[in-house]
């Protein structure tokens, strides 16, 4: 029986902990018979992809990591900003997967309006370009982002999950019947989240990986 290719999920910052992190949220997704779930850190990263500068130099480093596996099936960019994306589909044939994109649509698929906590204001302008990029900016209730939480503390402690309990319960309020996680690294939060916020909470990296799957 020939072994499929493995997924490559991307981590394009250099925090370890959101790596692990993220390799701990797909773990119900590895199983016998499937294909092998990478999950990869750029080292040469920030710890955080926040500013618009950080975003295009990212892009380079994923791009440059993509073509050099080529033994992969499907690819996924593990960043709300999705660095890269363009440049790395000139690079391959094979499916390259933003997880901002599929986790909008998965919240799409179970609700008329959502809404995306964000980790940083510097964050929103962009994420609006995307949603702008995909025609569906009229479907997002609100976008609310932390206030002094890292990337690689935003899916672990008290402290972060009571912030995004509250800017979940703004959203609610704004009338977001579901809600997308805007950081890669929240991802530890996203149960405990849901049963809180009593809506779905979708965790961008999960919807990812599932769209990569269904085409391996």
């Amino acid at each position: 029986m020939t072994t499929p290719a493995p997924i490559l999920v991307i981590n394009p910052n250099s925090s370890e902990s959101v790596t692990t992190g993220l390799s701990d949220a797909l773990a119900d997704f590895r199983a016998p018979g499937r294909p092998a779930i990478e999950c990869v850190t750029i080292a040469e990263g920030p710890l955080g992809i926040i500013t618009q500068r950080e975003v295009d130099e990212a892009a380079l480093r994923v791009g440059d990591l993509i073509a050099s596996r080529p033994d992969c099936a499907a690819y996924v960019i593990a960043c709300y900003s999705q660095p890269g994306l363009d440049l790395a589909r000139s690079l391959t044939r094979k499916p390259v997967i933003g997880m901002h994109d599929a986790g909008v649509l998965a919240a799409m698929a179970l609700a008329d309006s959502f809404g995306v906590i964000a980790v940083s204001p510097l964050s929103i302008p962009r994420h609006l370009r995307l949603l702008r990029r995909l025609g569906v900016e009229q479907r997002l209730a609100a976008e609310v982002p932390l206030q002094g939480i890292s990337v690689a503390d935003s899916g672990h402690g008290e402290e972060s999950f009571i912030q995004l309990r509250h800017a979940g319960e703004s959203l609610l309020a704004a009338g977001a019947g579901a809600i997308v996680l805007g950081c890669a690294g929240m991802s530890g939060h996203r149960l405990r989240l849901e049963q809180a916020l009593g809506v779905p909470v979708i965790d961008p990296t999960r919807a990812a990986v599932a769209t990569a799957l269904g085409l391996c």
